[in-house]
């Protein structure tokens, strides 16, 4: 099963990471040594590389998996889940002498719950550390900034030759033909979110060829991209995930469009392509029919699976 490239060529190692900072570099590397890292608060443009630095350093720290929390704070933002999954979390004996709590997009969560997150970072700090990332650091309490303040850090954003070099590269180890007009415009749809330009390569490489996105769909969401790249890697399953997380019931319809616009997804030949058709076409007609719009909309991608695959 082919891997999404976005995770393939994710940086694992602290020397695969590129620094536009020298000083950051520095005083990570002195964290490293001493086994630990403090509180931190990584803010930068989304796809800067913040939440696969935090990795990284867990990573290069040997951290038991046992003691490391990933919470997705754009979703889970609620006081209750501060109170009853973090400070739980914190008050446990872990496998090592530090547990780590990783906060990915910070910024979702609710004031409320930023100042019941204040007094667990000072309550547990011995043995518990706090890792942040935010895309709006003024969405950030001060009082959780003061707390991070040894490590908070920007992280720049690749200039726009190295943005290009990157995706470059990653086409270069797929044996993928670069067509230069095609990728200046995933270049100028992604820039300065190097994971959306590499998902945006892989949903437009076919046959090891890159080709020019769909014109008509020049502003895509994020989540459509990572859903077309998912279902190009044979990932139906988390695709289908993916929708049912980000997907408002008043875009629903909006997909079943999307799909049609990219109707390779689901075959190269004719043959399934004309089989996919009837299926949106199938699962359209029910949109307005059936009473849960979701279950509809999932057993038109099972369906859709099932044609990709020849089963049906």
């Amino acid at each position: 099963m082919r891997q999404l490239w976005s995770e393939k060529y994710r940086p694992k190692h602290l020397d695969d990471y590129v620094f536009k900072d020298a000083k950051q570099k520095k005083q990570i590397e002195k964290w490293m040594e001493s086994g630990a890292l403090p509180h931190m608060l990584l803010s930068g443009a989304p796809g800067t590389g913040k939440s696969t630095l935090i990795k990284v350093l867990l990573n290069e720290l040997g951290v038991d998996p046992f003691d490391i929390l990933d919470v997705n704070a754009s979703k889970d933002n609620g006081v209750d889940y501060i109170r009853e999954t973090i400070t739980r979390f914190s008050e446990t004996m872990g496998a090592g002498d530090m547990k780590y709590i990783f906060l990915d997009e910070a910024d979702g969560l609710s004031p409320q719950a930023q100042n019941v997150l204040r007094g667990t970072l000072e309550r547990y700090a011995i043995s518990v550390r706090f890792l942040l990332t935010c895309n709006y650091p003024h969405k950030i309490i001060d009082a959780i900034k003061s707390r991070c303040e040894t490590g908070r850090m920007h992280i720049e954003k690749l200039d726009t030759g190295e943005f290009y070099m990157r995706l470059v590269n990653v086409l270069d180890k797929e044996n993928v033909d670069i067509d230069a007009d095609a990728l200046e415009i995933i270049v100028q749809k992604s820039y300065p979110d190097l994971r959306r330009g590499i998902s945006m390569i892989q949903a437009n490489s076919f046959d090891g060829k890159l080709v020019s996105p769909d014109l008509d769909t020049e502003v895509v969401s994020d989540y459509r991209t990572d859903m077309i790249s998912l279902f190009r890697a044979g990932k139906y399953k988390e695709a289908r995930q993916l929708i049912c997380q980000k997907v408002g019931r008043e875009e629903y319809e909006e997909i079943y469009r999307f799909m049609y616009q990219n109707l390779d997804v689901w075959g190269e030949d004719d043959e399934r392509q004309n089989k996919a058709i009837l299926a949106i076409r199938d699962g359209l007609v029910k949109h307005t029919l059936c009473g849960d719009q979701e279950i509809n909309l999932s057993a038109t991608f099972a369906t859709l699976e099932m044609i990709s695959k020849g089963m049906d």
